[in-house]
């Protein structure tokens, strides 16, 4: 029996290079951005999707319905997603309920002895020190003391207030978001077979290579485990360095009681690419520089060697095989996510490039362009005259 013949390329003309496919990226960029929000929802179903499809086939091997499937999928993955949510928000609450007050108690409770308040006390232990190491032109104490004392906590409260109004109104719409991504992904999931016969009947796999949509899931799966890895290597390695320092005295009262509220912001910030880093330190940056402003200097050492861990070793290693493009081209999908989409857009960008990649390469070996650099003669029109005008000559 003969081996197949592998499938012919698909040319692409000059002129379609030329006019056709910037044209094409120009309308799907006017498309994207005029209905971004469907756009955004049906990508996260599909992503989605892609990430629970191996888990519903794997259930279709042991003979459990593909319907039936979908069902136990979605009921453990939501589940997981509960719990994590659900332990997130007490966690934020109540670290977040014990801060807050440990801060007005900070900034108002004044002492018996001196009748200054705890922030009061460390601005003037900062002047001193100041003074003490020849900066006494560096004035602080008047001002960080009129700021203090200025503070007007009922209008602060009053716009906490709206700002929480406004978060459940946000909540809602994320809610009712879900709620539509999770009907296209169950759709997605029922009808994955189908997608991928007709797949591989137009776009037929070379012998022995995955198929299309195979070797996009392994991309997306792969990446997102891999950051997953990340941010909770590195969230771990916060919270942790943070809550040993803090147990030892290195850093003031309170940070071995925030290490987990702080790990926990470090590893969802991790999840942005290059940002993430420099956002997951400001939280307890700022929480050092309010109860004793020379421990945020060691916070930010502690965060300079995690990130230099992260950038060097654990990045390298963990990420290194999963995404595979080059950091221009990461950037750049980072920024076009943030003006579609905002926030979540940069969440999704990096899977959306893995996906693109994985399709590029499957195609890549099926289409070429033609090229634009042939040798030869350029035909050029004589006129030859008829015999017998030659003749008469």
């Amino acid at each position: 029996m003969s081996a197949p013949r592998p499938a012919a390329k698909i040319e692409i003309p000059r002129w379609i290079q030329l006019v056709g496919l910037p044209l094409v990226l120009l309308l799907a960029w006017a498309v994207v951005g005029a209905v971004r929000h469907a756009v955004f929802l049906f990508l996260v179903a599909v992503l989605v999707a892609l990430l629970l499809n191996p888990l519903v086939r794997a259930l279709t091997r042991l003979r459990i319905p593909r319907g039936f499937g979908v069902a136990m999928v979605f009921l453990a993955f939501l589940a997981a997603v509960a719990v994590a949510i659900v332990g997130l928000v007490a966690v934020v609450v109540d670290q977040g309920r014990s801060a807050s007050d440990r801060i007005d108690a900070y900034v108002t409770e004044e002492s018996g002895r001196t009748g200054d308040t705890g922030a009061e006390m460390d601005v003037d232990r900062l002047q001193a020190w100041l003074d003490d190491h020849r900066l006494g032109s560096i004035q602080i104490r008047e001002q960080a003391r009129d700021f203090v004392d200025n503070i007007d906590y009922e209008r602060l409260s009053r716009t906490t207030l709206d700002y929480a109004e406004g978060a459940a109104l946000g909540i809602f719409e994320f809610l009712f978001a879900l709620v539509l991504i999770l009907v296209v992904c169950i759709y997605m999931l029922l009808d994955m077979p189908k997608l991928q016969r007709a797949l591989d009947r137009r776009f037929p796999p070379r012998p022995g290579a995955p198929s299309l949509l195979a070797q996009v899931e392994s991309s997306v799966g792969g990446y997102v485990k891999g950051q997953v890895l990340v941010s909770l290597i590195i969230g771990t390695s916060a919270g942790l360095a943070l809550w040993l320092l803090g147990t030892f005295g290195w850093l003031p009262a309170g940070f071995e009681t925030y290490a987990i509220l702080f790990g926990a912001w470090v590893a969802v910030t991790e999840l942005i690419p290059y940002l993430g880093p420099w956002l997951g330190a400001i939280p307890p940056f700022i929480y050092g520089l309010v109860v004793d402003p020379i421990s945020a200097l060691w916070v930010a050492l502690v965060f300079l060697a995690i990130h230099q861990i992260e950038g060097h070793v654990v990045v390298p290693n963990v990420m290194g095989s999963a995404l595979r493009l080059h950091p221009l081209l990461v950037i750049f999908g980072l920024l076009a996510g943030a003006e579609i989409y905002g926030l979540p857009g940069i969440f999704v960008a990096l899977p959306t490039l893995a996906a693109a990649r994985a399709v590029w390469e499957y195609f890549s070996t099926r289409i070429e362009l033609e090229p634009w650099d042939e040798e030869g003669t350029v035909p050029v029109e004589v006129e030859i005259e008829p015999p017998r005008a030659v003749a008469d000559r």
